[in-house]
């Protein structure tokens, strides 16, 4: 357990940087333009579906790795970055707040919640 702990604080270290940096890291990696994002898949309607992914996939690690010793704790943690992450991009330079990101981001964080919370009842399901 103690290694998922250290893998989502790498991931959640390494996803701070990518989204406060004033521009598009990965944009820059693959298209050498910082103002271009690379787009997984077409978008949810008012909804970014890489912010789902992204969000989707460090919530469930954060999940995984500290929702037995500390749960409330890392909801609060995963829904208020989710939040205050995107809030950031009004006052960094040449990003810029969307509320499509926004909502993809909770959603991406309350999509690994509701999942994770089904694996959980019905793994206690199993063991009676």
């Amino acid at each position: 357990m103690e290694k998922i702990k250290i893998l989502f604080n790498v991931i959640n270290t390494i996803f701070i940087i990518l989204y406060v940096y004033p521009g598009s890291i990965l944009g820059f990696i693959i298209y050498r333009e910082l103002h271009k994002q690379p787009q997984i898949t077409p978008d949810f309607l008012s909804i970014s579906s890489n912010h789902v992914y992204a969000f989707f996939v460090l919530s469930l690690i954060g999940l995984i790795a500290y929702y037995k010793s500390k749960k409330k704790l890392i909801i609060t943690y995963l829904i208020l970055s989710s939040i205050f992450l995107e809030i950031l991009h009004i006052v960094i330079p040449n990003r810029s707040f969307q509320y499509d990101d926004l909502f993809g981001n909770i959603a991406g964080v309350l999509m690994s919640i509701f999942l994770y919370s089904i694996f959980n009842f019905w793994r206690k399901d199993e063991h009676i």
